[in-house]
């Protein structure tokens, strides 16, 4: 049997590789990402102050740290008993849309973009950034470059840092809005909303007036029946940082509609001794393997997972787009792995357009912003990273500190999918032992439209993680093989 290996996988977050390995004809029998990093954040937060918590994970990341920060702090406010004033909670929710706005557009811009703006086949020198100055202009670099520095300004204006947010507390936040700092986010959006709608409309142009690009999109090798898992509101709309999770199944109706500290009810995690990565999948359907259909328990997340699992979105504009993606995909619900850069691009405008909706909020201004709180117990706090739906649950003993801490990251959520679009893309486009850079890129697309972290997806249980450890005698032969 031939091996191929892409190591290390690239444009991503963290650190990977696939393995592919091809049958006696050059078929491809079966293909794996694996994840060599363990971070172990779940284990080392014992023993800390709870109230570090939201400064000490928003370290697993450098790119969606504001999402750590804020299911940590979300998470407080039930461990402490304690409801955020109105005023809190907009704030929060404002600094968490910046966040997306600049998360989106690294995206698109960086990781994703380029296998379209570029071509999934051109050289690999070519398909990064600069490609996408070279080929879109060197202006619209700097509009890229301008409005995601916009989305950092306002997350350091709201959070005390553009990367690693300080402000939330147990109760609240510890800083308020000057009308100046408002005016400021008021301007810097307006921008924002126009590149959104010119990003979007690069998408229209390069991608979908292509249809060799829609017919990639659409095809076998890029499609997962699924089920589907999102944040929405009480209308069943789209929200990036409350309401209650919901499930819809491969036909698009609800499935599961549950509270956040519900989760452990609904979500188990399954192990495999070949990655670090835990697999998460429904309960009540059960783990079945890496197989899709309405019997495997395993779903998605992400901006695809959140509109697949929503009603629309909670602001016309992005509204208008969502109904657009699915009159020209087919309808709902959309299963093509790549449609993932098509949601995002919805999910940005969204977050544009929810930053003036909170930012003309007369509230916004207010100065009660925190409530005192209470005894220490147990907390579970929910938000939708930029990569999907983000778990932090803690368990507080009587002085304060983490006892026990479980996170379900986006990335974890997604890892069951994403093994299986990178085993179908392979054994969709590599037949016969014929391989190219053009076609292991076109493997490696699989993986990242679902955007993964790696850095926030690998972590084991408290003290246990799958272990092997060759041993060699002097003579470089193998002389025993030990295994946890």
């Amino acid at each position: 049997m031939k091996t191929i290996t892409i190591d290390p996988i690239t444009r991503l977050e963290g650190h990977g590789k696939i393995s592919i390995f091809l049958d006696s004809k050059g078929n491809v029998e079966n293909a794996y990402l694996q994840i060599p990093e363990l971070r172990g954040f779940e284990r080392f937060t014992q023993g800390r102050r709870a109230e570090d918590m939201p400064q000490i994970t928003s370290r697993i990341c450098g790119v969606c740290p504001v999402a750590h920060h804020f299911a940590a702090t979300k998470a407080l406010d039930k461990a402490f008993n304690v409801e955020p004033p109105s005023a809190a909670k907009k704030l929060r929710e404002l600094m968490y849309c910046g966040y997306f706005i600049y998360d989106h557009i690294l995206h698109f811009y960086f990781l994703g973009g380029p296998d379209f703006i570029i071509g999934p086949d051109a050289p690999a020198d070519k398909r990064n950034i600069l490609g996408v100055i070279e080929k879109a202009g060197l202006e619209i670099g700097k509009e890229v470059i301008k409005h995601r520095a916009y989305g950092q300004k306002m997350t350091a204006i709201l959070g005390g840092k553009a990367t690693h947010p300080v402000c939330g507390l147990p109760g609240g936040v510890s800083k308020g809005l000057t009308e100046e700092e408002r005016y400021e986010i008021e301007e810097m959006d307006e921008s924002c909303i126009e590149f959104a709608k010119f990003t979007l409309k690069l998408f229209d142009d390069i991608v979908l007036q292509n249809k060799d690009y829609v017919d990639i999109i659409l095809s076998d090798p890029y499609t997962l029946n699924t089920y589907n898992m999102g944040l929405v509101d009480e209308n069943n709309k789209v929200n990036f940082y409350d309401g209650k999770i919901r499930v819809t199944n491969q036909k698009g109706k609800e499935f599961l509609k549950f509270n956040g500290n519900e989760y452990f009810e609904h979500i188990s995690e399954h192990v495999e001794e070949w990655s670090y990565t835990k697999f998460p999948y429904l309960k009540s359907v059960g783990w079945k393997g890496f197989k899709d259909g309405e019997k495997s328990g395993i779903y998605r997340v992400g901006p695809l997972g959140r509109l697949n699992a929503s009603d629309g979105m909670a602001t016309p504009l992005a509204d208008e787009q969502y109904k657009r993606m699915y009159e020209t995909l087919g309808g709902k619900p959309i299963n093509s792995t790549l449609a993932f850069h098509w949601a995002r691009l919805i999910e940005l405008l969204f977050a544009t357009e929810r930053v003036m909706e909170l930012i003309k909020d007369p509230e916004i201004t207010s100065n009660d912003i925190r409530n005192p709180v209470g005894e220490p117990g147990e907390g579970i706090g929910v938000v939708e990273a930029a990569r999907g739906t983000l778990i932090h649950h803690y368990k507080l003993d009587k002085d304060g500190l983490i006892d026990k801490a479980n996170l379900i990251v986006a990335t974890t959520n997604n890892a069951g999918a994403i093994n299986m679009s990178i085993r179908d893309a392979a054994k969709g486009l590599i037949k016969n032992g014929e391989v190219n850079d053009g076609l292991l890129n076109m493997v490696e697309m699989a993986f990242r439209a679902y955007d993964p972290c790696f850095a926030c997806a690998t972590h084991t249980l408290p003290g246990q993680m799958p272990l092997e450890v060759n041993i060699y005698d002097v003579n470089r032969k193998p002389y025993k093989k030990l295994t946890r």
